[in-house]
């Protein structure tokens, strides 16, 4: 979470033992196969619009809808940010959602192929959470409900959140060099907690996309999507997004077997969010910009997709 005033830094820790843990790590069984990505000079994103709302300046999630988006904040300490923000296509706010109880750290959304909202309350800056959360919004629904999940394995901190083609939710750790894949282990309890299982982990190609955090900001996940089609899914840094295939449905498949394209995001202010547009065809992504110049407003960018192996 960013607060207001403080300087401006990602909200993750960095070791030197991690870096060089990160650095030196070699690759496990069913770990993706990573390498320095030769890229051109890469392309700023091309506005799409300005968010203006004054509750809206520290955007972690972010989904394209038919007529527009859907945002959410990260962190709740402002009451009036704590809620899911729905946006024309000119991203002027037309509707706001309540959570029924004060969320921790909301992070990430997701879509479902049914229309689903699945909101990420899993920031953990100083994995000291004894559960992280996610929110589940219906279509039509007036408030979201609440599943909470432990891990496996101790507290973690993810800013990414997926959904798979049988509806299930996969969150992606933010850890730098290889991120874990986790999966819950039961149907999820309205109210109720269950088991989050550790399903893999995938490690993200090197590039050298120019970002506000130079090295670290090129190696920790903060965002996710899956294409309306569910045949593909990106993750994101501070500085790239990286989209793979999904064969059959197999996401977790995908992300710890495939080997991705990479999308330069230069220089975005603090890039945590990323969708697909409803067509499929370029991602969108914005960033925080509470620790940026006063009057500075969030904006909704598009990139251009490259192409993807033939269908």
């Amino acid at each position: 979470m960013t607060n207001s005033g403080s300087i401006r830094h990602p909200r993750w820790r960095w070791s030197a033992a991690a870096a060089t843990t990160a650095t030196a790590l070699a690759l496990a069984p069913g770990v993706a196969a990573a390498g320095p990505v030769a890229a051109p000079a890469p392309p700023a994103g091309r506005p799409v619009c300005d968010i203006r709302d004054d509750r809206l300046t520290e955007i972690s999630g972010l989904v394209a809808t038919d007529d527009g988006f859907v945002v959410v904040n990260d962190g709740a300490d402002e009451e009036s940010r704590r809620r899911i923000f729905f946006l024309d296509d000119r991203c002027r706010v037309v509707r706001t959602v309540r959570y029924p109880s004060r969320p921790r750290d909301t992070e990430d959304l997701a879509v479902g192929a049914d229309g689903t909202i699945w909101v990420a309350d899993t920031g953990d800056n100083d994995r000291a959470r004894r559960t992280v959360a996610l929110w589940r919004l219906s279509p039509g629904a007036g408030r979201p409900v609440l599943h909470r999940l432990t891990y496996p394995d101790g507290a973690h901190d993810a800013e990414a959140l997926l959904v798979d083609a049988a509806g299930r939710p996969v969150i992606v750790t933010k850890q730098g060099g290889s991120a874990g894949l986790y999966r819950p282990a039961a149907p999820l309890r309205a109210g109720g907690t269950v088991p989050l299982a550790r399903v893999g982990q995938v490690r993200l190609p090197s590039t050298t996309t120019g970002n506000p955090y130079s090295f670290l900001g090129r190696r920790v996940v903060t965002g996710g999507a899956s294409a309306p089609d569910g045949r593909r899914v990106v993750l994101r840094t501070y500085a790239d997004a990286f989209e793979f295939d999904v064969a059959d449905g197999d996401l977790v498949g995908a992300l710890t077997t495939g080997r991705p394209r990479s999308i330069a995001l230069p220089d975005e202010p603090q890039g945590e969010s990323v969708s697909y547009s409803p067509d499929g065809r370029s991602l969108l992504t914005v960033s925080e910009t509470a620790n940026q110049p006063p009057g500075t407003r969030p904006r909704i960018l598009r990139y251009a997709l490259p192409p993807g192996p033939p269908s």
